[in-house]
């Protein structure tokens, strides 16, 4: 049994060129200072791109628009699937829920915190963020 999840990084281009910015969580269980990428687990009936704007609503309270499928990363924890998208910010404020995130925050493209290693698809998100965020295409 595989259980599908997604796995976004949400993007807002600012003000424009240059002005890339990223919204990043940090987990409640976390007890180092790393900052990810948003997850969450497909519920039965929804579609995937359903699940993103879900779970950036209910983990954050931003809506999202323009969902774009990036790649995918078997994840052992649990058994699951990891279905990886880039999101861009559509409207809201963050208002984190205190259930699963302890913080986020946008970050500009070149003021990252401690991010995830680059073995995970987290990792690789954020890097092609990066790379398209110095290339002026955020």
């Amino acid at each position: 049994r595989t259980d599908p999840a997604v796995i976004m990084l949400v993007v807002d281009d600012g003000a424009g060129p240059g002005e890339a910015r990223c919204l990043l969580g940090r987990h409640i269980r976390w007890d180092f200072a790393m900052y990810s990428t948003l997850a969450g687990f497909v519920e039965p009936g929804e579609s995937i791109e359903e699940t993103v704007r879900r779970e950036v609503l209910e983990e954050v309270g931003i809506t999202v628009k323009n969902i774009t499928y990036f790649g995918s990363q078997s994840w052992p924890f649990p058994n699951s699937l990891m279905l990886g998208f880039h999101a861009e910010y559509d409207s809201g404020e963050i208002n984190i829920q205190e259930e699963e995130l302890s913080d986020a925050q946008w970050f500009p493209f070149n003021a990252l915190p401690n991010p995830p290693a680059m073995i995970s698809i987290s990792g690789w998100l954020i890097q092609d963020f990066i790379q398209r965020a110095e290339a002026g295409l955020v």
